[in-house]
C-alpha cells in the first residue's frame, strides 16, 4: 500500500465550479489537483503546508548555491539535480 496521497486531475474550468471540493481535498486528505488547460498542465492546487514546505526546499537550496565555498556549491548541486528528478518523475507519472 502506498503512501502517495492521489492527485486529481481537472479541467480548469471544472475546477472553477467545485473549487471548494478542490481546496477541501488538497487542505484535509492532502490530494493536490493538476490544472488542465487546452490538454496542458498549467498549474496545482496544494494544501498550505506541502506549499510552505516546497517552499522552504526551495529557499535552502537558493541558499546553499549563494553559499561560498566548494562544499556548500556541491551540496547544492546534488540536491538541484535530486529535485530535477523528482519533477521529472511526477511529470511522467502523472
Amino acid at each position: 500500500m502506498s503512501d502517495r496521497p492521489t492527485v486529481h486531475e481537472n479541467q480548469i474550468a471544472e475546477a472553477r465550479n467545485v473549487l471548494g471540493e478542490v481546496i477541501a481535498r488538497a487542505r484535509f486528505a492532502g490530494e493536490p489537483t493538476v490544472l488542465i488547460n487546452r490538454k496542458k498542465k498549467a498549474g496545482a492546487i496544494v494544501s498550505y503546508e506541502d506549499f510552505a514546505t516546497l517552499w522552504e526546499l526551495r529557499s535552502y537550496l537558493e541558499e546553499l548555491q549563494e553559499t561560498a565555498g566548494p562544499d556548500a556549491a556541491h551540496k547544492a548541486r546534488i540536491i538541484d539535480e535530486a529535485l530535477a528528478i523528482a519533477k521529472r518523475r511526477a511529470l511522467d507519472s502523472s
